[in-house]
């Protein structure tokens, strides 16, 4: 397994246009060897600026958006028009401004028990690449304070599925479900990108790199690249706790 790769940035709006030069650059070249470009997404307000960057002229033009999948990492279990639905979120800063066709797009039916939204995620993915291992060509993630990433949360027991799927997690804390990839299904995915910047973040991220492994108490350790690369956008506050 490859050692993360960093790209550290003075400020946030300068992490966020790295991060989609590094979009639009994977996106051509899967379209140049696949004929298409596979992307797992990440909720949150972090990522919301990037896509609203990538909807820009700027970069909306650079790439055939017809040839991207669309996929997300993980979900909220609230109805597909609750403003906490992350799906809901990338159709109004992303999927709308470009007319992304609704083929394209593969949304967790949050409408199902999250078991069997879990499950019947899963099928689709496996179902539209029919394969016997799903590789995306990149997948977006980001990290919590508390070290978590997608929905893989401090001690829950999806910390240890070593299946290559998706799984529904309750959140006792909160007392709600969260649907999420696996990090083995994760970990399968030809480029990783962290999204991490503020200072309320260089804890984690310095816990993450280059802490003890303590995958119940940072679970975005449990994010290594099989084969591909992972890439982590940080701007200098987030990267500040970080040891040489």
């Amino acid at each position: 397994m490859s050692e993360p790769i960093l790209h550290i940035h003075e400020t946030a709006d300068q992490t966020l246009v790295a991060l989609a030069d590094f979009f639009i650059e994977t996106a051509k070249q899967s379209i140049i060897d696949n004929g298409r470009f596979s992307v797992s997404l990440s909720g949150g307000s972090s990522p919301k600026k990037l896509y609203e960057l990538l909807a820009t002229p700027e970069y909306s033009s650079r790439i055939d958006w017809d040839k991207v999948d669309f996929f997300f990492g993980d979900e909220r279990n609230v109805p597909a028009d609750h403003p906490d639905n992350n799906a809901l979120m990338v159709r109004k800063a992303l999927f709308d401004p470009l007319r992304i066709p609704a083929e394209n797009i593969f949304a967790v039916d949050t409408s199902l028990p999250p078991d069997e939204a879990a499950q019947r995620y899963a099928e689709t993915i496996q179902n539209r690449y029919q394969a016997e291992h799903v590789r995306f060509d990149l997948i977006l993630l980001g990290l919590g304070d508390n070290s978590h990433t997608a929905s893989l949360f401090p001690h829950t027991p999806v910390l240890h599925d070593q299946s290559v799927s998706v799984k529904a997690v309750f959140l006792e804390d909160q007392n709600v479900y969260r649907i999420t990839m696996t990090a083995p299904l994760i970990n399968l995915g030809h480029r990783l990108a962290f999204l991490v910047y503020g200072k309320g973040k260089a804890e984690a991220v310095e816990a993450v790199l280059n802490g003890p492994e303590d995958i119940e108490n940072h679970p975005a350790q449990l994010i290594r690249a099989a084969e591909g690369e992972v890439h982590w956008f940080l701007d200098e506050p987030a990267a500040s706790a970080l040891s040489q």
